[in-house]
C-alpha cells in the first residue's frame, strides 16, 4: 500500500547571507509542512524563520538526521503512513546530494510516497558549471582519505581515471584542511592536469578559478578555512 504522505526536499543557502539565490516558491512548500527532518535543528529553524518570520517553531515536529538511525527512519515511515507533509532540509545546498537525507528519501521512494524536489543551489553543480571542465561526464567522489598515503593513492587514481575517460573528478574537504589537500594535489598531479578551486560559492567573496597544476604553483591562493569544491580534469 502506498504511503499517503508528501515529502518536500527544501534547499538551503550555501552561505547564510545569500538568500537571493533561492527561489520564492520554497515558502509555500515550507508552509505546507507539518514535520521537519533536518541535518541541524538549530540552523534549520533559523533558516526557515528567514523565509517565514511569523512561523511558530513549536507548532511543528522536528527530527535530526545528522546520523539517520533506525528509530529516526521508523518515525519517518510512520509519519508518511499518517499522511503527513514532511520537509527534509540539508545543512547547506540540496537534500539528498552529498547529504544524509538521502536515506530518508530512499525510504520515501520505497513507500511510494510523493517526493517533490525544489530548485536550489548545489555547490557541486555550481562549481562544475563555472569550471569550464567536462560537464558531459563527471564524477563526485565526496571526501578523499585523510591518511597521506591513501590520499596520494586516491589522487593518482582519480587523475588516471580522468585522463582515460575524459571525466571531471569532483571532491571536497573540510575547510580547515583545504590548504593541505591543495598542496598534495600540486605535489601528486601532473603539470598539465587542470585543477579548479571553487570557494565560498554564492557569497560576496566567491572565487572560482581553473588553472593547470603548473600555473597554480606560480601563485598559491589564500582561502584557508573557507568552504571549497575541488575539480580535476587530466589530459
Amino acid at each position: 500500500m502506498a504511503a499517503t504522505g508528501t515529502v518536500w526536499l527544501i534547499p538551503c543557502y550555501l552561505e547564510e547571507t545569500s538568500m537571493d539565490c533561492l527561489p520564492t516558491y520554497i515558502l509555500p512548500a515550507v508552509q505546507q509542512c507539518q514535520v521537519f527532518f533536518v541535518e541541524n535543528e538549530r540552523t534549520a529553524r533559523r533558516y526557515l524563520k528567514k523565509w517565514w518570520k511569523e512561523m511558530v517553531i513549536d507548532n511543528y515536529e522536528w527530527h535530526a538526521i545528522d546520523k539517520v538511525e533506525a528509530n529516526t527512519l521508523a518515525v519517518f515511515k510512520q509519519r508518511l503512513k499518517e499522511g503527513k507533509t514532511i520537509g527534509i532540509l540539508s545543512e547547506a545546498g540540496c537534500p539528498g546530494v552529498a547529504d544524509p537525507g538521502q536515506l530518508l528519501i530512499a525510504a520515501a521512494q520505497e513507500s511510494h510516497a510523493s517526493v517533490k524536489p525544489l530548485v536550489g543551489p548545489s555547490s557541486i553543480l555550481l562549481a562544475l558549471m563555472a569550471s569550464g571542465m567536462n560537464g558531459q561526464q563527471f564524477s563526485f567522489k565526496g571526501y578523499l582519505p585523510i591518511d597521506s598515503q591513501q590520499r596520494n593513492k586516491a589522487i593518482k587514481e582519480l587523475e588516471a581515471e580522468s585522463a582515460k575517460q575524459h571525466c571531471t573528478q569532483i571532491f571536497i574537504e573540510t575547510p580547515y584542511r583545504n590548504r593541505q589537500l591543495f598542496d598534495t594535489l600540486l605535489q601528486q598531479c601532473k603539470p598539465n592536469t587542470r585543477l579548479c578551486i571553487a570557494v565560498n560559492l554564492t557569497a560576496a567573496d566567491e572565487i572560482v578559478q581553473t588553472k593547470t597544476v603548473a600555473d597554480w604553483k606560480k601563485h598559491l591562493p589564500d582561502w584557508q578555512k573557507k568552504p571549497a569544491i575541488f575539480l580535476l580534469l587530466a589530459q
